[in-house]
């Protein structure tokens, strides 16, 4: 059975990393959102946003809620907010960013820009095994999906080679 407890320290960086025991990134990316929480910091995010007053901890509470939302409008939303946020971060908060970037674009099913995130992470951090997880992950969703689309040419294939 996989345990997931976050760190709860101040530091926002560590407070919303998920730790694993069993290494199991397919729970990780699975992980849902309650409703409350994304209500709550979607009403911070928009205090913060009316007020001209928006700081990147809260911009990244959000985001990271709206990529852990099933709703696919959602996930984008929050992949916007990353991505606004990884040009902008240091290179501890890009690590985050990146994570999340990759997260939210396996769940749409954009394994190929979920790569590109995750591996600019490891880049920069070549043993972050998190990130090595959820590049596997990422690499075996893509080759699930063309075994797939191989499988449905070779029937079509097959169809127009049968003989009438």
């Amino acid at each position: 059975m996989v345990y997931f407890a976050k760190l709860l320290q101040q530091n926002w960086r560590n407070e919303y990393t998920l730790v694993t025991s069993s290494g199991n990134m397919e729970a990780v990316v699975c992980d849902v959102v309650s409703p409350e929480d994304l209500l709550k910091f979607e009403k911070k995010y928009s205090t913060e946003l009316a007020k001209g007053d928006l700081t990147k901890d809260t911009k990244f509470e959000y985001a990271w809620c709206l990529i852990r939302s099933n709703f696919p409008d959602d996930i984008n939303k929050g992949i916007v907010l990353l991505d606004e946020l990884v040009h902008k971060g240091t290179k501890d908060d890009q690590r985050d960013y990146l994570f999340y970037l990759a997260i939210g674009n396996y769940k749409l099913k954009e394994y190929e820009r979920g790569l590109k995130s995750i591996r600019i992470l490891l880049k920069n951090e070549p043993g972050n095994t998190q990130a090595l997880d959820l590049e596997k992950l990422i690499v075996k969703a893509m080759r699930k999906g063309a075994n797939r689309s191989l499988a449905f040419f070779m029937a079509v294939l097959e169809q127009w080679l049968l003989p009438c």
